[in-house]
């Protein structure tokens, strides 16, 4: 099985062209967190290279902006090229079947049409923690 599943924020703007055959292809690093911080008390990021395909690669490079935080499903792929020295270069990146934009565009405080608020709270409901503390008084069992 050959699955990646990586968040982080995008560390630079999305490069994006159209193939000889008419296909988009959209490529970007994203920048991911590690868990732990090291021994001087600073969390270091992993950088990757993401290809998206497509209708995906069209909508990346059409929202997506260096710093946005995105989720990206896909696959790692290694391939390799010889390089004008003459050396042979091998390049792994992940090539994304899914991308979720997870950050709204910074300083972009405007709702667009096609991207309208979130809904509101139904009547009746909370999302208040503590509106809840004395339910299990309530429950007949």
């Amino acid at each position: 099985m050959n699955k990646a599943i990586l968040i982080g924020n995008l560390a630079n703007d999305p490069e994006s062209r159209t193939t000889a055959s008419g296909v988009s292809v959209c490529q970007f690093r994203l920048a991911v967190q590690r868990r732990f911080a090291n021994q001087q008390g600073v969390r270091e990021a992993d950088f990757f290279n993401i290809v998206a395909w497509r209708q995906t690669a069209e909508l990346c490079a059409r929202y997506l902006s260096k710093g946005r935080k995105v989720a990206v499903e896909g696959t790692i792929q290694n391939r390799s090229y010889d390089a004008q020295d003459g050396s042979k270069r091998y390049i792994t990146e992940i090539v994304a079947d899914q991308v979720e934009f997870l950050s709204s565009p910074q300083g972009d405080r405007q709702q667009r049409a096609d991207n309208p608020p979130p809904p509101s709270e139904p009547s009746g409901y909370t999302s208040d923690p503590d509106a809840f503390t004395d339910v299990d008084d309530e429950l007949p069992f």
